[in-house]
């Protein structure tokens, strides 16, 4: 059997292109927007996606506290926490949480969809969440990520 011509090449951290995308949040619906945005910070959308290294891009989140929840989340979704002592677990609604915080739950569904390592810390240090419609990063001139 005579050698095959062809092997799967990796790109180097030098190599990859890294862009700035910018995603409305409003009225759409959390977890099939993190779906999509997890996958943008991981590189996946792209023919050069590495799995050990970093070959995401950067993504800008508008209107975090517009999202949209399916079905009666609102009242009966819970956010846990622990602080490790006996009776530490506090928990908040879906609906509370978003007024309190309206980052953190997006924040907390693409955190849980990246990889647990240092290389997912890395990761998720690209996504960028605003309140409003105004963000600091118009000089990277992020491009319109059209989520389907």
């Amino acid at each position: 059997m005579d050698q095959l011509s062809y092997k799967t090449r990796f790109v180097s951290k030098r190599e990859h292109q890294k862009s700035w995308y910018v995603i409305d949040a409003q009225g759409l619906t959390l977890g099939r927007m993190c779906t999509k945005v997890a996958s943008i910070l991981r590189g996946k959308h792209k023919p050069s996606y590495t799995p050990h290294d970093d070959a995401g891009d950067n993504v800008i989140i508008l209107n975090c506290g517009k999202i949209h929840l399916s079905g009666n989340k609102w009242s009966q979704k819970e956010y846990l926490r622990y602080s490790g002592y006996p009776g530490g677990q506090k928990s908040i609604i879906a609906k509370d949480l978003n007024v309190k915080n309206p980052k953190s739950m997006i924040e907390t569904a693409v955190k849980g969809m990246l990889p647990k390592s240092p290389l997912g810390k890395q990761m998720f240090r690209k996504l960028h969440l605003f309140e409003g419609v105004d963000h600091p990063h118009a000089a990277q001139k992020p491009v319109a990520f059209k989520l389907d």
